[in-house]
């Protein structure tokens, strides 16, 4: 189960979330929620969705299914889903512990989301496990940075937030995805290497 204090933390976030977010949005992942919606397919699930940033930028032909922890969240983020081309469906869930079946989605989307998940080695066999063979992992998310200054502050920041809110700024995905057995199809680091896209399929073995 997710931490209590993250969890109040995000509830308290949810109303002005997409405000704090503007800087972020941006100057440091401009075009990053297209280029990971335009590589949806299918039946897609979005781990901890948020306030449905990326709802409005699904292709009209997929089926989204969002989760996330926080119920604060998942109100504003059904402000979007109604007026989303896409088939969205919202739920309450863990994205350490997915309620669905193994093999159950086409697409699995995570942005700016596994940086705030207490194990994302965890998330990352989940989101593996109710993909299909095949199936597709988008991901982009801020990462520890390859330039050491950087990396430093962002370690010092991380001893903060890590324990105030559960938000964590070293974490590098791209070793967890392909620990977790994905094959890597597309990816891209920015912004000195504090910004990573992700694509990677799950083999059919």
């Amino acid at each position: 189960m997710r931490d209590r204090k993250a969890l109040r933390a995000w509830e308290r976030m949810a109303p002005r979330y997409d405000r704090s977010m503007e800087f972020v949005e941006r100057r440091l992942i401009p075009g990053g929620r297209e280029w990971v919606c335009s590589r949806a397919r299918g039946h897609v699930l979005e781990i901890a969705v948020g306030t449905g940033l990326n709802l409005p930028l699904y292709p009209a032909d997929v089926r989204v299914t969002g989760v996330d922890f926080s119920p604060a969240m998942l109100a504003q983020a059904r402000r979007r889903a109604d007026r989303a081309s896409a088939s969205v469906r919202l739920c309450e869930a863990d994205v350490q512990s997915l309620p669905f079946a193994d093999g159950a989605f086409d697409t699995v989307v995570a942005t700016l989301s596994l940086c705030g998940v207490p194990d994302h080695t965890v998330a990352v066999a989940e989101a593996r496990r109710v993909l299909r063979s095949g199936g597709r992992l988008l991901l982009l998310d801020h990462v520890g940075s390859t330039w050491p200054p950087i990396l430093l502050v962002q370690w010092l920041v991380e001893s903060v937030t890590a324990r105030t809110a559960g938000e964590y700024y070293t974490r590098r995905q791209r070793p967890v995805v392909e620990r977790a057995g994905f094959r890597i199809v597309e990816a891209r680091r920015d912004k000195a290497g504090v910004v990573e896209r992700l694509m990677a399929v799950k083999p059919d073995r």
